[in-house]
């Protein structure tokens, strides 16, 4: 089989690879990218969920940083606002270990920094009637402030299906295992699941690879980076307790360190994170320790206390990060290098560290800037203003596109097809089609999830395994019980 040719091969199908593949494609790149596992299958669906600025990092006086991510906030939420949208938060005025007056003047400062944001703006807020019961009666009192929630999975699968669209090759579940300089650029050997082999041409290489980008670098190519990996694990834990009014908490830790309490999946609290120094880039396992770590911030605060039995879920991802030599994992720059290095015939590979889900898209403005020498014919930068798939709801918002859609199927159950709008968007009506009654969407797995949405998943989306639908494409999966969630691993066509 004669080797495909492309422009451009982006290793790694987490959301810096999605958002650089797209990025690149619409610039006029022909463009290959290739994932050794599923879409958002490691870190980018292991995250807080947030799209935000990031408080904490005011600490360390990385101002450009927040700004750019409230600026990305702001872009998201407008691009993609069935994946972003605002999120009320509440911080207790009391058992701190910051002094009050610090707080506000760095929610003050946060306001500023976000500029002319369509959030409100921070103010002193009292928790009160069926809302403040979360909390102990001493933490009812504080400041509220806004900023952004999003699916951080479906993310990077917008991405890709817009990358698609615009004539990227998408291949998962399939392994750059080696790359080695060509003539003009690299040869890659690819090998699927089954084993299958594949060889590519490309002019340059996108190392997205997250975690393994450092080891990615050492075992399948003959580059030898300056740059070098920082690993560093953060869980999360999910009870089954409703947040009254939707309002996440972010909760100060004797030990210095914020814990974020977040509404999630409509009858749970997600909490979360850690950061744990890790060697190995799999090691994505939730401890016990950061589990009682995690029960024991939450309990300070919560007027019923949480403990690890009342866990229902958990998830880790680790993050790379560019080691700045910082000896406190929390206070490793979340920052993003481009580290740019060629081979012996000038073919440039360029290699991403750290980054955070809220300014992916910026990062692949910029790593696709850096490569510009190597492609003279390289379009403009578009995505800040070009919606994501899904993403355009004719100038209505969520929650009226939400009933846009009830109106339009009122023989389908509300709950099903909200769920489908806030998964898919303006695409919802490609999932449900000319569906008139629940048995038009076929077996109902439980969730809301039907076995017309998942075979839209595994035609349009990539999903192969179980996995890839109950806990990535949706969250179903938390909301399902053992049974139901075998009858899905059972309908997809791999069982």
């Amino acid at each position: 089989m004669a080797a495909l040719q492309v422009d451009l091969l982006v290793v790694g199908g987490g959301i810096h690879g999605a958002g650089i593949a797209r990025d690149a494609a619409g610039r006029g790149l022909r463009v290959a990218l290739v994932e050794q596992g599923d879409l958002a299958g490691a870190t980018s669906s292991a995250s807080s969920k947030l799209a935000h600025g990031g408080l904490r990092y005011l600490e360390q006086f990385n101002l450009r940083l927040v700004r750019e991510a409230l600026q990305e906030r702001e872009t998201l939420m407008r691009i993609a606002p069935h994946l972003v949208r605002s999120l009320p938060f509440f911080l207790p005025s009391r058992g701190q270990v910051r002094p009050p007056w610090q707080v506000r003047a760095g929610l003050l400062l946060y306001d500023l920094l976000a500029g002319r944001s369509t959030l409100p703006r921070s103010h002193r807020l009292e928790l009160a009637g069926i809302e403040g019961e979360i909390l102990q009666p001493r933490y009812r009192r504080g400041l509220g402030y806004w900023d952004g929630w999003a699916d951080d999975a479906r993310l990077v699968v917008a991405n890709a299906v817009d990358a698609e669209r615009r004539g990227t090759v998408v291949l998962t579940r399939t392994r750059c295992a080696r790359l080695a300089p060509a003539e003009d650029g690299w040869l890659a050997d690819l090998l699927t699941r089954e084993g299958s082999p594949r060889a590519l041409r490309a002019r340059a290489v996108v190392n997205a690879t997250g975690p393994w980008v450092e080891r990615f670098l050492r075992e399948h190519t003959p580059i030898r980076s300056a740059g070098r990996a920082r690993l560093v694990k953060g869980s999360h834990i999910a009870i089954a307790r409703k947040l009254p009014g939707a309002r996440a908490l972010l909760l100060q830790n004797d030990d210095g360190r914020v814990v974020f309490v977040i509404p999630f999946e409509h009858a749970f609290a997600l909490i979360g994170t850690t950061d744990v120094p890790v060697s190995d880039p799999g090691d994505a396992t939730v401890s016990s320790a950061e589990v009682e770590y995690l029960c024991r911030a939450a309990s300070r605060y919560l007027a019923q206390p949480v403990k690890p039995a009342d866990v229902v879920w958990s998830m880790s991802g680790i993050r790379a990060l560019y080691d700045d030599g910082s000896d406190d994992p929390s206070k490793v720059s979340r920052d993003y290098v481009l580290q740019l290095d060629r081979a012996h015939n000038d073919a440039p590979m360029l290699s991403v560290f750290g980054g955070k889900l809220t300014t992916y898209r910026r990062l692949s403005e910029a790593a696709v800037a850096r490569l510009a020498p190597a492609f003279p014919a390289l379009g403009p930068a578009w995505t800040a203003q070009a919606a994501l798939p899904g993403g355009d709801l004719g100038g209505l918002s969520l929650a009226r596109w939400c009933e846009h859609l009830e109106k339009r199927y009122p023989g389908l159950p509300k709950e099903w097809v909200s769920a489908i709008a806030r998964r898919h968007g303006a695409g919802a009506e490609a999932v449900l089609g000319d569906a008139r009654r629940a048995q038009d969407l076929g077996t109902h797995f439980g969730a809301s999830l039907t076995a017309r949405e998942l075979d839209f998943l595994v035609a349009h989306e990539w999903a192969l395994e179980a996995d890839d639908v109950l806990w990535r494409r949706t969250k179903t999966g938390l909301h399902m019980t053992e049974a139901q969630r075998e009858m899905v691993s059972q309908a997809l066509p791999g069982a």
